[in-house]
């Protein structure tokens, strides 16, 4: 990633938390209160570790009402979103799944992004959430394994970025966990995050294990440390490593297994591609959605890799692989298929993050090849529907329905609200920036799971990609996992709103 490429990403997200901190009272950090620090355990920035500890040792029944009262006082939003960041990589393990109790971490991101866009009323909400979840995934890990980062080995540290670099790759490769640790406390402390996102995106992307959280994770680490400081990479890129390298027994360096085997195929493809120069398609991307359907993991990439070789935009690729995660949702709602969704969004904010030609190549094949594997996880979870996304209509009515009347028929029947939501944009496509908003708000008052927050920032970020001759049919889509009217509010908003007065 170049230098202005860094800086730009700097400014925009810092004043994207600016947004978000606008209202708060910019005071000092938290009273530090004496706080013994375990030497088991790893140590934090000493302006950060009273609060993490404090988010750590509050009983679940009081950490709202304890952070409300500290609010009030002048804490600030970024200091809540950085505590409860590295609360959770200290003390939730990314094993033996990437996901599950994980999503404590992994849902950071999201629930941060979600208060970026939503009212300045409200923009509490989700990460009041955030910490709440933390502590059900932290009673979680105890009663599982009691698991806490410890302090890595100092001495296996290497102390120079080509050392470092070299040992982490290394480690990496041969899927040696304890050797990835040291190496990549000596990457933090000698990289910065420009210089690293490439290597990660490769690893994060490179085995469909745990249904795409690894890359996942890969994107909203980096998106948390962009706002929070790269001062406190080390912690959380120590438990990014450990969750890469998560396997399920035999060491993928010495196997020919299945989760690896499109990534290597992948790499053979794009050492011999050759640039190619670039026009847009519409047929690509309807030929693309059509061959998701019936096409295996290998036949997928190599369509994508032969279109692009011709000259295809990688954006009618983008949007054929997103109209075709779209389908799967409206084919099986449920938690496999909405991960297609959160997984693409990962891959395409790597892809436009990276700096190097050939990764991102090879991230569009990756995303091309994934696809399909979550298809066929699908057909073995149960009953597939026939619908096709390209031939959604809006439903026919003598006025436009409401954005009120969609998301409350989205509680009874997903497809009508589905055809409703086609109407709506139908008859002005800014009703979208409605649609959405009141999608997202929802999320806040009736969110009762971490995929509510991921599903929900992915699929509102992606579809500002999307050609706008098919934005239409993924916002559609995007309603069979959002929450309808109906739904009841959760108990924490409540809570959250009573912390707060």
């Amino acid at each position: 990633m170049s230098s202005s490429l860094d800086r730009r990403a700097f400014l925009q997200t810092t004043a994207a938390a600016g947004a978000a901190t606008a209202f708060l009272s910019q005071v000092p950090a938290v009273a530090a209160d004496e706080a013994r620090v375990d030497p088991q355990l790893v140590r934090l920035h000493p302006d950060i570790e009273p609060l993490v500890r404090l988010i750590e040792d509050t009983p679940r029944t009081k950490l709202l009402e304890e952070i409300g009262a500290r609010i009030k006082k002048g804490l600030s939003y970024r200091e809540v979103l950085t505590a409860l960041f590295l609360a959770g990589v200290r003390n939730v393990q990314p094993r033996p799944n990437v996901g599950f109790k994980f999503h404590a971490v992994l849902v950071v991101n999201s629930a941060h992004q979600a208060a970026l866009a939503g009212p300045d009323s409200e923009r509490w909400l989700p990460l009041f959430w955030a910490l709440d979840n933390f502590k059900a995934a932290q009673a979680t890990n105890l009663k599982e394994s009691g698991w806490r980062m410890t302090p890595v080995e100092e001495a296996k540290v290497p102390t120079t970025p080509e050392k470092a670099r070299q040992a982490f790759t290394a480690a990496m490769d041969q899927w040696d966990v304890e050797a990835a640790d040291a190496a990549v406390a000596g990457l933090a402390r000698t990289h910065t995050p420009g210089s690293l996102f490439d290597l990660f995106a490769h690893y994060g992307a490179r085995d469909f294990r745990d249904i795409g959280h690894k890359i996942i994770f890969v994107a909203n680490a980096f998106r948390v440390l962009e706002v929070i400081g790269w001062r406190h990479a080390e912690p959380i890129l120590r438990s990014l490593a450990y969750a890469l390298l998560k396997h399920d027994g035999k060491n993928p360096a010495h196997e020919d297994l299945d989760a690896d085997r499109p990534g290597r195929r992948n790499a053979e493809r794009i050492a011999k591609a050759t640039p190619a120069p670039q026009r847009p398609s519409d047929i690509s991307s309807r030929s693309l959605l059509s061959s998701l359907r019936t096409a295996s993991a290998d036949a997928m990439a190599a369509e994508v890799h032969e279109w692009l070789q011709g000259g295809i935009s990688p954006r009618t690729i983008w949007d054929g692989l997103f109209l075709g995660a779209g389908e799967l949702l409206m084919r099986q709602p449920g938690i496999v298929s909405l991960h297609t969704l959160t997984t693409l969004n990962a891959i395409h904010y790597a892809y436009r993050t990276c700096a190097e030609a050939k990764l991102r190549h090879w991230l569009i094949l990756q995303a091309a090849s994934f696809l399909p594997m979550f298809r066929e996880t699908m057909k073995a979870r149960g009953k597939m529907a026939d619908s096709k996304i390209d031939e959604l209509q809006p439903l026919d009515t003598p006025t436009p329905p409401s954005v009120d009347d969609i998301y409350a028929e989205l509680s009874r029947d997903k497809m009508k609200a589905a055809t409703m939501a086609m109407g709506l944009l139908k008859a002005d496509a800014a009703n979208a920036k409605a649609l959405t908003d009141r999608g997202r708000f929802l999320i806040f008052l009736k969110g009762t799971d971490s995929h509510d927050y991921k599903f929900s920032s992915a699929v509102m970020e992606d579809a500002e990609f999307i050609a706008p001759a098919w934005r239409d049919r993924f916002y559609a889509a995007s309603l069979y996992w959002l929450k309808g009217s109906k739904a009841p509010d959760s108990p924490l908003v409540q809570r959250t709103r009573a912390a707060l007065a």
